[in-house]
């Protein structure tokens, strides 16, 4: 598969990588203006820059460009700072291919269509549940995916990963409880459920007596759900969730950047002197 199938391959499923691609060189290099080379967030590789001690920095780089989410031009001195013998001179322009964060909305209520229409408009891949087929059948919003299932079971087929956000309100409490006992234990960016004050308490109670979470795990869930806990209309709630997912977002973005600044500078002290 060429390099541009392997980018489209991971655009289709969600992936981040990194594009390396060397865009001027100078003097003798091992690899010339052109050539490509896909980092995966893994730090696994799909063609080749030079290989050697090149290769592993610009790994290194790809890494901190899909941590950062920002594309960067780097310049590569191979003799100064490789120590390798061919000398050239190797500059590289990275840029991200980053997963699109994707919002699970269980319920296709008031609150929840509003929530999909305005999340997509903000970038989300959204993701709308609900048992109901009438109401699913309302919701026709382009970039929104409708999900008519029992909730059990479409829990059981949706993918989760630490780029996932969840809101949960559908028309009944026992069954927002038994979606927010099985997402806790997922890996989520956001976890969310809609509901007053008494049945939050109610919520970690039963899940507390029952060992289903712990203290810890039941303050990370963002109960009442949303920036502004009593707004008012459909309209108000649904904006004061979205606030609050792009909140999070940009919240763990910053995180993303400061961990791979750190990791960077680490790896960096510790590399061999040659």
């Amino acid at each position: 598969m060429s390099i541009y199938g392997k980018i489209a391959e991971a655009e289709k499923s969600n992936t981040a990588i990194a594009v390396c691609t060397v865009v001027s060189t100078k003097g003798s290099t091992p690899a010339k203006t052109g050539a490509k080379m896909l980092v995966k967030e893994d730090g696994s590789i799909y063609g080749t820059v030079g290989g050697g001690e090149l290769e592993r920095k610009v790994i290194q780089d790809a890494l901190a460009v899909i941590g950062q989410n920002e594309p960067r031009l780097f310049r590569h001195d191979l003799l100064h700072q490789h120590s390798m013998c061919c000398g050239g001179v190797v500059e590289l322009y990275i840029e991200p291919v980053i997963r699109q964060s994707r919002l699970y909305i269980f319920g296709a209520g008031h609150v929840g269509s509003v929530l999909a229409k305005y999340s997509a408009d903000a970038g989300f891949e959204v993701v709308v549940i609900d048992d109901r087929k009438d109401y699913t059948d309302a919701i026709a919003i382009e970039g929104v995916n409708k999900m008519n299932l029992d909730f059990d079971l479409a829990l059981k087929l949706l993918p989760f990963d630490r780029q996932t956000y969840i809101a949960i309100m559908t028309y009944d409490h026992a069954i927002d409880r038994n979606i927010l006992s099985f997402c806790i234990k997922k890996p989520h960016a956001y976890l969310g459920m809609i509901g007053s004050e008494r049945k939050v308490l109610v919520t970690g109670k039963q899940f507390m007596d029952a060992g289903i979470a712990t203290e810890e795990e039941l303050n990370a869930v963002d109960m009442p759900m949303g920036l502004i806990p009593d707004s008012d209309g459909p309209v108000e709630i649904a904006i004061s969730i979205l606030a609050k997912l792009i909140t999070v977002k940009h919240s763990l973005r910053r995180s993303n950047k400061i961990q791979t600044a750190h990791t960077t500078a680490k790896a960096d002290k510790q590399a061999p002197v040659k």
